[in-house]
């Protein structure tokens, strides 16, 4: 996204999210706009010199809301809690994401219910426009009071403080600004509050994570398919009488999509009429049934996150036409983490799935196909040890996938006595998916070597390019070889998107 665009705030969607995890992008903020926060900012200012003790303003935060503090000092209160918050630890968040953050955070506060001027939410947008990215450590947040430390370490940058990376480089916060051409930023009355309550953070994290689960979805569609072929199973499964008479959305989806994928093969057409299988495994047989449950489950976490993603998560939050000032608790996470635990049921049953059709198609008795898909089994050990690999992953992923969201520890001295854990619900989808796309790279392997195994019958037109392709990458198995290098190779494949493009037109389904 290179071309200007304005901001409409609470009106994101998946394209605009999309485009800044690609890279860079250009946001402004509306002239009218402008004008309306440095309105609520004034009122904001007005309100924290009152007599009145109000929380964020002039007192205290979490178990310190009963201490007030000197109107002279209000300045010093916003810097401290932004200094004091950065405490987080482990690997810098990934490029991508920090974009996202920066946009998420930007478009809450552009709401104006969080009683921010102009300079922050424009600052925001700047560092985004620039690709001045906060170096955000990954762990310290429990998702509430919002996203507190990771979101203290991007507004140390602001501030001139912390460090970034620009154009690829970790430096000084202070040097990151002045080589994008900005100036350190002097928060206002409950400015540092706002920037550091919110979900910005783990709704970043599960919206990218959700987006590449879908992706991989596609491609176990193709994959799964292949594998059918491969293993000589019915595309009976696929009728669509059968899963309209149920009528999931998912499944009528993802049996569509098998069925065209498997249209017009010269495999299923030479064991149509005597095929002596009455029935398939249920790895061939049900995948419309558990891909169909898993696209459902993606696309209900990829809504609850877009409305996340376009909220106001602040506290207090401001309602201008009152005056009000109105402490909740906007900023607890739970929405997230269950979107996020929902996703990893997902993306562990796609790699469970693919970890038994690997299962049987190395299994001669149930395949049909040469034991471990070697030609000369015995002196070889062929896929044996890709499936191991397989198996280890799928069993990483069931650990992985245990709930996040039914854990809390108390903090702050018990005033924050319920917290979500969202942050890590939807940091550990990363590791899940490199987990399922590499059991899906197996499978890719191991169902190309079965379809050469039925030479000189091919599978159906879009699936025998989805073989072509890899074989521009990984010739068949001739005998045994160092397979971790055909898996990268795959899997690099799989991580470009280049099977789901090479069958391009076809009816994959989306989130």
């Amino acid at each position: 996204m290179t071309d200007p665009r304005e901001l409409q705030p609470g009106a994101l969607g998946v394209a605009e999210f999309r485009a800044v995890l690609a890279g860079p992008a250009h946001f402004t903020l509306a002239e009218s706009l402008a004008r309306t926060l440095d309105a609520r900012a004034a009122s904001i200012r007005a309100l924290a010199a009152g007599e009145a003790a109000i929380y964020g303003l002039n007192t205290g935060f979490g178990k310190l809301a009963r201490t007030r503090i000197a109107p002279g000092q209000l300045a010093e209160l916003q810097r401290n809690l932004v200094l004091s918050h950065a405490a987080g630890v482990g690997e810098p968040l990934p490029a991508p994401v920090v974009r996202l953050i920066l946009l998420l955070k930007a478009n809450g506060l552009a709401r104006g219910h969080s009683g921010v001027g102009r300079a922050v939410v424009e600052s925001l947008l700047a560092l985004l426009r620039h690709d001045v990215l906060p170096v955000i450590p990954a762990q310290g947040s429990v998702g509430a009071s919002g996203d507190l430390a990771p979101l203290a370490h991007l507004s140390l940058v602001l501030l001139g403080e912390g460090e970034a990376f620009v154009a690829g480089r970790r430096m000084p916060g202070r040097e990151a600004l002045a080589a994008a051409g900005l100036a350190p930023l002097v928060l206002g009355a409950k400015e540092g509050l706002a920037l550091l309550n919110g979900t910005q953070v783990s709704t970043a994290l599960a919206l990218a994570h959700v987006l590449e689960a879908g992706e991989l979805l596609r491609a176990a569609l193709v994959i799964g398919a292949l594998s059918v072929d491969a293993a000589r199973g019915s595309d009976a499964p696929f009728d669509a009488r059968l899963h309209q008479l149920r009528g999931h959305a998912g499944q009528v989806d993802c049996a569509e999509a098998y069925r065209r994928l498997l249209e017009h093969s010269a495999i299923r057409a030479s064991h149509a009429q005597d095929d002596e299988r009455v029935q398939d495994p249920y790895c061939l047989r049900c995948q419309p049934q558990v891909v169909g449950a898993c696209l459902d489950q993606l696309r209900r976490a990829l809504g609850v996150l877009v409305i996340e993603a376009n909220a106001v998560s602040d506290n207090p939050i401001h309602f201008a036409d009152t005056g009000e000032l109105v402490s909740g608790g906007n900023f607890h996470a739970e929405p997230v983490a269950f979107a996020a635990d929902g996703a990893a049921l997902a993306i562990a049953e796609l790699g469970a799935l693919a970890e038994r059709r690997v299962a049987l198609l190395i299994d001669a008795s149930m395949s049909g196909l040469p034991p471990f898909l070697s030609p000369a089994p015995g002196l070889n050990s062929g896929f044996m040890l890709a499936h191991v690999t397989a198996a280890a992953l799928a069993s990483e992923n069931k650990s992985l996938a245990h709930p996040a969201s039914v854990d809390s520890m108390p903090t702050s001295a018990n005033q924050e006595d319920h917290v979500s854990m969202a942050t890590f619900a939807a940091r550990r989808l990363a590791a899940m998916n490199a987990n399922t796309r590499a059991i899906l790279a197996i499978e890719y392997l191991a169902a190309a070597q079965g379809i050469g195994f039925l030479a000189p019958l091919e599978s159906s037109p879009p699936l025998q390019r989805v073989v072509h392709l890899l074989r521009t990458q990984v010739p068949a198995l001739a005998e045994d070889r160092v397979l971790s290098t055909d898996i990268e190779a795959a899997t690099g494949l799989l991580r470009a998107g280049a099977l789901v493009d090479i069958v391009a037109g076809l009816p994959l389904p989306t989130l």
